[in-house]
């Protein structure tokens, strides 16, 4: 009966415990967790369950290593905010598979995903012709986002008065108020020329908490609050 007792109160302390630590990583959903974080949570959730029904081990120790282990993905998350390299290197990059209804093989070899995966993923959205795409890309959390090209996308009233120019990809060039060099390269722009586009609209780049731009060179900012 003793036991039984200790294991409850154990178990309401250690609910309680992970109800506070769940508050402080914050609101993200599962399938937005990287692996690393996912890793967190498992090896946290088998702590707690060791801790609740092992009666030789001291709650306070128990405790102390869910902090720990807490501890380090928040750490983590916050010098990812900080640092996009950071970011970048602990989350991942997005990996474009598809563009203009092309496969890029180097990619899907590079990030170890056969084509029969790629096609699977296509068929679940309800895409069964991989010409039909106008890029895909493989996120960070490993889903794979998809545009169809402008003549297979589903018809939009909007459509049936005006048809838009056609669709492309938009690339960010500004992120947490940094220029990213990177991108720059792909859309064959300079910083010379970023600082150029902020300084005709009177912005200032660290005001800018994020900016894209498309493939007509119409520039779209996001500002810091």
């Amino acid at each position: 009966m003793d036991e039984l007792i200790s294991t409850i109160i154990r178990s309401i302390l250690i609910i309680i415990s992970l109800f506070f630590i769940t508050k402080l990583l914050g609101k993200k959903q599962l399938s937005k967790l990287s692996f690393f974080e996912y890793i967190v949570g498992i090896t946290v959730g088998d702590i707690a369950g060791s801790i609740s029904l092992d009666s030789t081990l001291k709650i306070v120790d128990g405790v102390a290593s869910i902090v720990i282990w807490t501890c380090i993905p928040i750490t983590i998350s916050y010098l990812s905010l900080k640092y996009k390299r950071f970011r970048d290197f602990v989350e991942g990059t997005p990996t474009v598979f598809i563009k203009d209804g092309n496969v890029i093989e180097k990619h899907l070899k590079k990030e170890k995903y056969s084509i029969d995966e790629l096609l699977e993923q296509l068929r679940i959205k309800a895409i069964f012709r991989v010409e039909d795409v106008e890029f895909a890309t493989l996120e960070a959390n490993g889903e794979l986002s998809v545009l169809l090209k402008k003549a297979k996308q589903p018809l939009l009233v909007e459509d049936m008065i005006d048809l838009p120019p056609v669709e492309k990809e938009l690339y960010t060039i500004i992120m947490d108020g940094k220029i990213n060099k990177s991108t720059l390269e792909k859309c064959n722009l300079t910083e010379k020329w970023v600082y150029s586009a902020l300084r005709k609209r009177g912005i200032h780049l660290s005001e800018v908490f994020l900016a894209q731009i498309d493939y007509q060179g119409e520039l779209t900012f996001d500002f810091y609050d």
